[in-house]
């Protein structure tokens, strides 16, 4: 089940393009990490609010499908939704499209540990596994 989801538009910036014209491929990871605040910024838990409560979340996997291109001033819908993956891991689903028409451009999600500020993996506190279900 999901219980967090949120949703961000961006434009695709002249220095996030390469010779071929369009998004060079990390940006698509930038680009999660912007839908992924707001997804925690949805639920209640931004990530300055986590770390205000000692709770970390360092990514430990990420997985991206490139459906299509993106070129400079292309406007992108981000989509994102968070659950969690078990007692002290977090995933974040991803997808990214035109705003015009909805043509896929990347989609894919990380998962993240539960952490201490010192990296020691921690179960989720009860607070957090309310917000993301």
């Amino acid at each position: 089940m999901c219980a967090a989801s949120a949703s961000a538009t961006i434009r695709v910036r002249y220095g996030e393009t390469d010779k071929m014209g369009t998004f060079y491929n990390a940006r698509a990871l930038e680009w999660f990490e912007c839908v992924r605040s707001e997804v925690l910024r949805e639920a209640g838990v931004p990530y300055t609010a986590m770390e205000e409560r000692g709770v970390m979340l360092p990514i430990i996997e990420a997985h991206v499908e490139y459906l299509g291109r993106a070129t400079y001033d292309d406007h992108l819908k981000l989509y994102g939704s968070a659950a969690m993956a078990g007692k002290a891991r977090v995933r974040f689903d991803i997808t990214i499209e035109h705003l015009d028409g909805g043509v896929p451009v990347a989609r894919g999600y990380t998962v993240h540990a539960v952490t201490d500020p010192a990296g020691k993996p921690l179960r989720a506190p009860e607070w957090l596994t309310s917000a993301l279900g």
